[in-house]
């Protein structure tokens, strides 16, 4: 079945800053469309995501450059071809742009039309976009859902620093969708309920964690427990716990200041600081605990980290890219990696990032954004790629919610 037609438009995402949605025309007259997200706390080594930089349009935030890379350049090239080969269709558009990082075209062009293609083409199969994936890219690897990584707490970046660390998470033990987000759901609840009676804050983050002002990041912890225990929900056996400390964020001049206590740390100090949050809350995964070039207390953390059974996640070290990572797993860097579609601007270079990971024997995470939309493409790349764990926000917020309920309906046969 050939490509008939591609059309991109300029949207807006989840914080209300344009982005880009391709729809992609079949042959047989069907329609399919697909939207990117957008990073707030980004890494500098991610693919380019291009903006026009106008001031006048969306406060120089818009997307129309990009757009219209998808309308004139990238349609010429892939309207004809055939759409059951995805990869082929992402090797043209890597080849039209032919820079490191995509900066022609921009990775929000390449990867708006790279997920329309494959949503496509598993019509074009009569597959459900998860076992397209499955079968195309991974060989009939065995399908299974992933544990849910929820945010219940923001920080850092996506909540004003309220607290150093960006993310505070639940990881519900069981992985089986309908359960899994009925104890994250009802956990969230619980603790906006004892926020409430605090007189606490229930407004919540970019991604749908409540951003409480307290007095301390551990104080973060106590207060989930607390809320999960009310519910008979016990840590270690219901759900263990997880952060996303985004240390890039809070990065200057080779040290880390804390401004939640007004402290300075070195690498050395921080990684003593999770060793000790670590061990007396049974954090299972830290992701990206350090800066995105502190190589050396990467390495240092992930040999003390193994000790602990500590998962530690390279998000702005790797970028889903399979050179870094390739570096990462020479160099015992981490021992899981962060898989966000955008970071590498397609879904061809995003399979390659993920076989890596796989290969080496670490864990793979699938990610959104912090600028999401309502799109669930990473629900069935979860299930169809057998990831380890997905991360999709919280409890809050429809296109967070979409994907966890994409996983509700995949786990229901459809």
């Amino acid at each position: 079945m050939k490509i008939t037609s591609v059309k991109a438009i300029e949207i807006l995402d989840s914080r209300g800053k344009p982005t880009v949605r391709t729809f992609i025309t079949l042959d047989d007259g069907s329609l399919h469309q697909a939207s990117v997200p957008s990073g707030a706390s980004t890494g500098k080594h991610e693919a380019l995501e291009l903006r026009d930089n106008d001031q006048k349009h969306h406060l120089g935030q818009g997307v129309l450059n990009a757009v219209a890379n998808v309308n004139e350049l990238i349609a010429q090239k892939i309207v004809g071809q055939d759409v059951l080969d995805p990869e082929k269709i992402d090797e043209i558009m890597i080849e039209l742009d032919g820079t490191e990082n995509k900066s022609k075209l921009g990775a929000n062009a390449i990867l708006s039309v790279s997920l329309a293609v494959t949503r496509a083409a598993s019509h074009a199969s009569e597959k459900p976009l998860w076992k397209f994936i499955n079968e195309y890219y991974f060989n009939g690897r065995k399908p299974s859902f992933p544990r849910l990584m929820v945010n219940v707490v923001n920080g850092g970046k996506h909540a004003g620093w309220n607290f150093d660390i960006q993310e505070f998470m639940i990881i519900p033990k069981n992985v089986e969708p309908v359960k899994s987000t009925s104890v994250a759901a009802e956990i969230f609840q619980q603790l906006g309920k004892n926020l409430k009676k605090s007189n606490l804050s229930t407004l919540v983050g970019d991604e749908g964690g409540y951003s409480p002002s307290l007095s301390s990041n551990e104080e973060v912890f106590e207060l989930i427990e607390k809320s999960a225990l009310e519910l008979g929900y016990t840590r270690n056996t219901n759900y263990t716990f997880g952060v996303d400390c985004a240390a890039t964020e809070f990065y200057e001049n080779g040290k880390y200041i804390l401004k939640k206590t007004n402290e300075t740390k070195t690498s050395q100090q921080m990684t003593e600081f999770y060793s000790q949050i670590g061990q007396k809350y049974n954090i299972q995964s830290f992701e990206d605990p350090f800066a995105e070039d502190d190589w050396e207390a990467f390495v240092n953390f992930t040999k003390m980290a193994e000790k602990f059974h500590f998962q530690v996640v390279g998000d702005d070290l790797l970028v889903t890219n399979p050179q870094r990572i390739k570096k990462a797993i020479e160099n015992k860097a981490a021992n899981a990696v962060l898989v966000k579609l955008n970071q590498i601007g397609s879904v061809k270079e995003t399979v390659e990032a993920i076989k890596l990971a796989l290969h080496a024997g670490w864990k793979f995470v699938i990610s959104h954004r912090s600028g999401e939309t309502e799109d669930p493409f990473i629900a069935d790349l979860a299930y169809g790629s057998g990831a380890d764990f997905i991360k999709t926000g919280s409890m809050s917020r429809s296109e967070r919610l979409a994907k966890y309920n994409r996983l509700i309906e995949i786990e229901s046969g459809f």
